[in-house]
């Protein structure tokens, strides 16, 4: 198969996605905007804009791993350990900022390259690896912050507080820059086509004489880096490190990168379709809570829609549980 032709139906199927996509989020405001008329305001879009940026970047990173054929489940723990180095620096050990949110994306890429090289390097199953990451950075998170909040003040109003003249604030304006990029590395370099190929044929890309190792190596590192950035994006956001922060992060991610249409089986995906699917959530969630639905039928309800969102995937690409 050449290049121009697995672009071209990369193309066509994206543009589908795209479409699908962009008409749930539509009927969903449209929907929750008719039973409540709190719901279409500028207010209530805004801040919904303000409080995805954590969750947009973890899932750039969760979309990639999972086009490679892996998984990261320790990305929610890794944010609070991350958030919590960033508050006890800032405010405990009074570093400088730049320096503290350096440390912050250290500490997450550190994560994510352990999480690569132990996988990688016995042949385990990423969602076992990085399950054990979750549990130690999530102690870790504790020990840091001797399992309190940590509050941090005005510090990361530059990245968190919304612009006056927009609305939005600097971290989800940098977040939807990282989805386009992401879209970009995948469809458009090298790494990203080795990152489809071995999702689809480990194996094959082996024998092709393709060193795979080192590519699953970079996007575990990458991904445990976005979960850093994340850290700082919550820490921004709520002007304070909670150790508690980021719990059940890695299955919302997932969800929104199934929702978009990424294969959990690898070879397939798209970093846009993804950011789509953080939208359906976040809309099917908030509209949820506006119309006064308790917190058991919001997840009663989210869960349906990702198990629709699978069976619908599997329908349309021929999955079979017995294939």
């Amino acid at each position: 198969m050449t290049d121009a032709s697995l672009g071209g139906r990369l193309a066509r199927g994206l543009a589908g996605e795209y479409a699908a996509l962009v008409l749930v989020v539509l009927l969903l405001v449209a929907l929750f905007s008719a039973a409540s008329e709190h719901f279409f305001t500028r207010l209530t879009f805004t801040t919904l804009a303000n409080q995805v940026p954590a969750l947009t970047v973890t899932t750039v990173g969760m979309t990639l791993v999972l086009v490679a054929g892996g998984i990261d489940l320790s990305v929610g723990a890794v944010m609070a350990l991350t958030a919590a180095i960033l508050g006890v620096a800032l405010a405990g050990w009074h570093w400088p900022l730049p320096l503290a949110l350096l440390a912050c994306g250290g500490i997450g890429a550190l994560a994510g390259l352990v999480n690569g090289l132990v996988t990688v390097r016995w042949a385990l199953p990423s969602f076992i690896v990085t399950l054990g990451m979750l549990e130690i950075a999530r102690g870790g998170a504790y020990l840091v912050t001797d399992s309190r909040s940590v509050f941090v003040g005005a510090g990361l109003d530059a990245i968190g507080a919304p612009l006056p003249w927009l609305g939005l604030s600097p971290a989800f304006l940098v977040a939807v820059g990282l989805v386009i990029a992401g879209q970009l590395v995948l469809t458009r370099t090298v790494f990203g086509r080795y990152l489809v190929a071995i999702g689809t044929n480990r194996e094959a890309v082996r024998l092709s004489g393709i060193a795979a190792a080192p590519v699953e190596v970079a996007v575990f590192t990458l991904s445990g880096a976005l979960a850093g950035l994340g850290g700082a994006f919550h820490v921004a956001y709520l002007e304070s490190a909670d150790p508690n922060a980021g719990v059940g992060l890695e299955l919302s991610a997932i969800a929104a990168v199934v929702i978009g249409g990424t294969s959990l089986r690898g070879g397939r995906g798209s970093v846009v379709a993804s950011f789509l699917g953080v939208l359906v959530i976040v809309v099917l969630q908030a509209g949820l809570a506006q119309v006064g639905a308790s917190e058991p039928a919001k997840r009663i309800v989210t869960g349906g829609v990702i198990i629709a969102s699978v069976v619908l995937d599997a329908i349309r690409h021929g999955w079979r549980r017995s294939s």
